[in-house]
């Protein structure tokens, strides 16, 4: 390792690069405007794209959705999703028959394994005023032993997650949110069964991280040779000991070192992802991630003939009512909600 913690500094593209044993983040932040009867923007969408709507028009996307925004059935296999629902709520629906409402900061982790269908659509649930929406979603690679599990559902209720709160000696405070792993004796909750994160050798760690200005703190170090990178995607700029990051770019970190994060101007907020690399071929097909591309074929094939379970809901494009809180209807029929 060379004397400075950064191996590199590289631009936010779209989505976001990850290293292994992440395939990638994408960050959603979307403007949206009240909400009409369907629960869609409750102005026209003359002139979008429909179907394909990444453009930000107004402020906002339908991403492919064409009366709610959002992403309809598809399949995925052989790797994991991580959505963390900052603002506004996320309708799962898939082809297990589990189903959910999630938001204020909860977590959605849904392992594909073996082939799951589901849906995202992002419910403007109020009518008379704004429907802000900020949603990270990332995929974390799962490997050859793991990539035909059973699909697993989990929702993670913002109020089982924990925030750690720190302050220099100026009093000014980091809080780092801890969606997976752990940050001294704190952990995050419990990952499916069969996710590398399950294991904690692999010192898997998903963290959000809020940085008042003027503030000074230590990112402790983790073990030698994990992926780990640290994106600033709101703020001005940080110091990373003596390097400079700046909005819109994220750092390529030595796991081994300690960081010393100043940030000098307005508050900035982050994103961590860290983690032991899997190591193995990687072969990625629209939503199928596999080693090889007979089993990628043997996935596409695999959909065609089995739709992985079918679609148990009316649309492809399901949402749940107006009126239904934040919910997790898991698919052995047991029903959940945060308390």
């Amino acid at each position: 390792m060379s004397n400075s913690p950064v191996r590199s500094i590289q631009r936010l593209g779209f989505p976001w690069e990850t290293g292994d044993p992440f395939l990638f983040c994408v960050y959603h932040e979307d403007h949206y405007p009240a909400g009409n009867e369907q629960m869609g923007p409750a102005v026209s969408l003359a002139g979008r794209p429909l179907g394909q709507d990444f453009q930000g028009k107004d402020g906002f996307r339908m991403y492919h959705g064409r009366e709610v925004p959002g992403f309809p059935a598809h399949p995925h296999r052989g790797f994991e999703t991580v959505t963390i629902a900052r603002q506004g709520f996320v309708d799962h629906s898939d082809s297990l028959g589990a189903a959910g409402r999630f938001g204020k900061g909860d977590v959605q982790w849904m392992t594909a394994g073996k082939g799951v269908q589901h849906c995202e659509m992002f419910p403007l649930l109020n009518r008379d005023k704004a429907n802000p929406f900020e949603i990270f979603q990332i995929w974390l690679n799962l490997p050859a032993a793991s990539k035909m599990a059973e699909p697993h559902f989990a929702m993670l209720w913002a109020e089982t997650i924990p925030t750690v709160h720190f302050q220099d000696p100026t009093g000014r405070e980091v809080a780092v949110t801890v969606v997976s792993g752990s940050l001294g004796e704190v952990k995050g909750p419990t990952p499916p069964p069969d996710s590398w994160a399950a294991n904690p050798a692999n010192e898997v760690a998903i963290w959000t991280l809020e940085l008042e200005a003027g503030v000074r703190w230590k990112l402790p170090p983790a073990s030698a040779g994990l992926s780990r990178r640290l994106y600033l995607y709101k703020g001005r700029d940080i110091s990373l000991n003596t390097e400079r990051l700046l909005s819109g770019q994220f750092a390529d970190l030595y796991s081994e070192a300690e960081v010393e994060i100043t940030n000098g101007g307005e508050t900035a907020h982050l994103l961590l992802l860290q983690g032991r690399p899997i190591g193995e071929p990687v072969v990625q097909y629209g939503p199928f991630v596999m080693n090889s591309q007979a089993e990628i074929r043997q996935a596409m094939t695999e959909f065609q003939q089995t739709q992985f379970g079918g679609w148990p809901w009316p649309r492809p494009d399901h949402v749940h009512p107006r009126e239904r809180g934040r919910f997790a209807l898991h698919a052995d029929g047991q029903e959940a909600i945060p308390s």
